[in-house]
Formats: structure tokens, C-alpha cells, sequence
């Protein structure tokens, strides 16, 4: 078993998208926007997969509301936890690259 120290590690590519688009305050369509643009049109957000991501971020303290919000579009912003956890994520998806390749090198030889 893979101890980690973040609650919501490892992260579904979906809210690894989500969480490495809120390096900059966005609204939900901004969040759909930039996911699909980052991941060249592979990734493609429903509404329920990003609200139910964007909730339990920040129940979890990844990420924050911020700024003023106008009408019913919130803002959401990345917390110094949120990138804590982008750290930790990345990390671990090193390791898995890293320990991919190697096997792959041996299996050519």
C-alpha cells in the first residue's frame, strides 16, 4: 500500500487538471476551458465531475474561493496545500515514469 501524506493522493487526472488550472483565479467554465486547451481536447469536463472535484477541494483546503464573485459564478484559487499536493503528485508520477521506463529498457534487451 502507497502512504501518502494528502487525503485525496492519488489524484484522478481530472482533478490533477483541475487543481494545476487554478494556479490562477478561474470560474468553472474557465476551469472546462483551460483543462481541455491544457490537455489538447483529450480531457473534456461534464459539470458533475468538475463541481463535485471543485467541492471536495475545498472541503479538503486544496483549493479557496477568492475574490468578488458576480452573480452565480464563484472564483476558485489554488491554496498553498493545493500545491503542496501538485508537489507531491508530480513526484509520484516521476517515480511511476521513471520505474516504467527502466522495465520497458529491460524487457528490449
Amino acid at each position: 500500500m502507497v502512504r501518502t501524506k494528502q487525503p485525496l493522493s492519488p489524484l484522478t487526472e481530472a482533478t490533477f487538471y483541475i487543481l494545476i488550472s487554478l494556479t490562477e483565479p478561474l470560474h468553472g467554465y474557465g476551469v472546462l476551458q483551460k483543462v481541455e486547451e491544457m490537455s489538447n481536447g483529450r480531457v473534456q469536463l461534464g459539470a458533475g465531475t468538475l463541481y463535485g472535484a471543485l467541492k471536495n477541494l475545498v472541503e479538503h483546503g486544496m483549493i479557496q474561493e477568492v475574490g468578488k464573485n458576480t452573480g452565480r459564478r464563484k472564483n476558485y484559487q489554488v491554496t498553498p496545500n493545493g500545491l503542496e499536493l501538485i508537489e507531491e503528485e508530480l513526484e509520484r508520477l516521476e517515480e511511476l515514469l521513471e520505474n516504467g521506463k527502466k522495465v520497458l529498457e529491460g524487457a528490449a534487451e
